[in-house]
């Protein structure tokens, strides 16, 4: 029992997250809040993307009543995605990496651009922009599959960042390991 719920009440407050990952709840993203909120550490009202429904979904399955959403992270508002004006992009690809679920495509040094229907709206790419490129516009309302979606897409993204962390740290161990042997034939 987690503060005298089902073991599985993670999963099912989880599943009524809108899985955008935004941090605005003021965790690394759906899966860690929904933890605190079963644990009793986190407030069923702290998830602007999920607004006033997702609140009342949360109360409904907790048995606590409707609060209203917190402002301390943020206000509820309509579905939004980044937008990447072509003309200012310098390619630097810092917005890249914060994307949670991969819909900023590009490369270094080359023009980058928005997959729309795979943008949460979380707004994590904004302040690694060096010259404020990317600005938010209202988006498409979001399917009824797309929190599930944006959680398949969150998790692949964890594991490329952990599999480009591995390889980082293998290329460094390899250096290392030739730099005494090298060394040794000077």
């Amino acid at each position: 029992m987690i503060g005298g719920f089902a073991p599985d009440i993670v999963a099912r407050i989880d599943g009524l997250l809108p899985q955008t990952q935004c941090t605005r709840c003021g965790y690394t993203g759906c899966r860690p809040y929904a933890e605190a909120i079963a644990s009793g550490e986190a407030q069923i009202n702290q998830c602007p993307p999920g607004g006033s429904a997702t609140i009342a979904a949360l109360a409904q399955l907790l048995n606590q009543p409707i609060r209203a959403l917190n402002p301390v992270h943020g206000v509820e508002g309509p579905p939004r995605v980044a937008w990447i004006d072509e003309a200012r992009c310098i390619g630097c690809a810092r917005c890249l990496a914060p994307c949670p679920v991969d819909a900023i495509v590009g490369a270094a040094k080359y023009l980058h651009t928005v997959l729309i229907d795979r943008c949460t709206g979380c707004e994590l790419c904004l302040p690694p922009c060096p010259v404020d490129c990317i600005e938010m516009k209202e988006g498409p309302p979001p399917a009824a599959s797309q929190p599930t979606l944006n959680r398949a897409r969150f998790e692949a993204h964890g594991a490329r960042l952990q599999t480009l962390g591995l390889e980082r740290q293998r290329a460094l161990d390899a250096k290392k390991a030739a730099a005494p042997r090298r060394a040794a034939d000077s």
